[in-house]
């Protein structure tokens, strides 16, 4: 399984509005891509009190990279990422992006 862990720098909290609409977007790839098993998405608490340059994130979990590959492409995720770049400071810059081998 992989576990896609993406975390946003926002440039400021007006550009909610459009993170909302990627998420909407990115949530409903659940239903159209085969592999593609959940989806959760929210605001980073940062208990620990080390990653406050990102206060939001999203994590989408695959069975394989087969099934990411398909998520990559989907016109979809592309319009989503366009929005995402668009509202993170620095662009994609302000994007982390860790893809986790769960096993």
């Amino acid at each position: 399984m992989l576990k896609h862990c993406v975390f946003l720098s926002l440039r400021s909290p007006a550009d909610m509005a459009a993170i909302d609409e990627a998420m909407d977007l990115l949530q409903g790839l659940v239903e159209k891509i085969d592999g593609m098993t959940g989806f959760a998405c929210g605001p980073n608490r940062d208990f620990e009190n080390k990653s406050s340059d990102y206060p939001f994130g999203f994590v989408v979990d695959f069975t394989n990279r087969e099934a990411h590959l398909a998520y990559e492409r989907h016109e979809d995720h592309l319009k989503a990422g366009t929005l995402l770049v668009a509202a993170c400071r620095g662009g994609h810059e302000g994007i982390f992006v860790a893809d986790l081998d769960c096993g």
